[in-house]
């Protein structure tokens, strides 16, 4: 029996995602992914007109004369919500924390997808695969995928992007569009990320607290690691650390960044003081330029 609070709080979600969909996200999102990839429909034979690189070789060489495959586009997607749960995502100094901020993320391309009638799928991962909820249609299934991603309970507070990803590459079998969705507080998923993408879509999405990279002076403060638990008495007092801190976080920023980049990976960043609607949008319309 699922506790009213929970049912509460999804639904607010669905009112609030939903409006967002239907005023503003699906047709974006429409124009951006569907009809993106191909699929092997029949082999018929040869008449004048054909492409003669559409011709299938084998099936010619039995036959004695030429045979052509044809393709239909392919209309229907499986797009995934790789969502990360560590320790690191109970951290937001703003508007919310993180996880929330990726439930609501998630939400809205989860209505998205099925309202151009795609499937939908939610991967959880630590530092391990919490959960895999393997894609299907309708909106019953999207609230569990809401659901999940609110208030699941991980195992672990540590992160492993590259065992998810590992993951997906086995039990994916059909080219997919996949939202990963972290802080990306981890390190040597690169290759892996590389591989994945060479047969599906990626996009990264990464959600950030602005006091991650902006301390202020609030003197001597006690800081645990969300993830390891280790507890760290900084001096927020002194400017050289606080300029040490946003170099470094700088620094990983553009590393992340460049990662996708050289791997023609799409991201958006998403920072918990400020909506998420702009970005996404930005988002979607310039992928959108690139397609048409």
């Amino acid at each position: 029996m699922i506790p009213k609070e929970i049912l509460k709080k999804v639904r607010q979600i669905e009112i609030r995602t939903g409006r967002l969909v239907n005023d503003v996200f699906a047709g974006e999102y429409e124009s951006v992914f569907k009809g993106r990839g191909m699929e092997f429909h029949e082999v018929r034979e040869y008449v004048p007109g054909d492409d003669i690189r559409s011709i299938d070789w084998n099936v010619t060489a039995r036959a004695g004369h030429p045979y052509v495959k044809k393709f239909i586009e392919e209309r229907e997607l499986t797009v995934i919500i790789m969502a990360d749960m560590s320790g690191s995502g109970s951290f937001g100094t703003r508007n919310k924390m993180k996880i929330e901020l990726m439930a609501e993320i998630g939400a809205v391309l989860s209505f998205s997808a099925i309202k151009n009638n795609d499937k939908i799928g939610l991967l959880l991962f630590t530092d391990k695969v919490e959960k895999f909820i393997p894609p299907k249609k309708g909106r019953p299934h999207v609230l569990r995928v809401i659901r999940e991603l609110l208030y699941y309970k991980p195992e672990s507070r540590n992160t492993s992007i590259n065992l998810a990803l590992e993951y997906l590459g086995k039990v994916l079998k059909k080219r997919s569009v996949i939202f990963l969705i972290s802080d990306f507080m981890d390190s040597n998923y690169e290759r892996r990320l590389g591989i994945l993408n060479r047969r599906h879509d990626i996009i990264g999405i990464s959600i950030s607290d602005p006091r991650e990279k902006d301390l202020i002076d609030i003197g001597l403060v006690e800081l645990e690691d969300a993830e390891t638990g280790e507890i760290l008495f900084l001096d927020t007092g002194d400017n050289l650390l606080r300029k040490e801190l946003a170099k470094g976080r700088a620094s990983f920023t553009e590393g992340r960044n460049r990662v996708f980049r050289s791997m023609g990976i799409d991201s958006v960043d998403i920072s918990t003081d400020r909506s998420y609607i702009e970005p996404l949008i930005l988002f979607f319309k310039a992928r959108a330029r690139r397609f048409r």
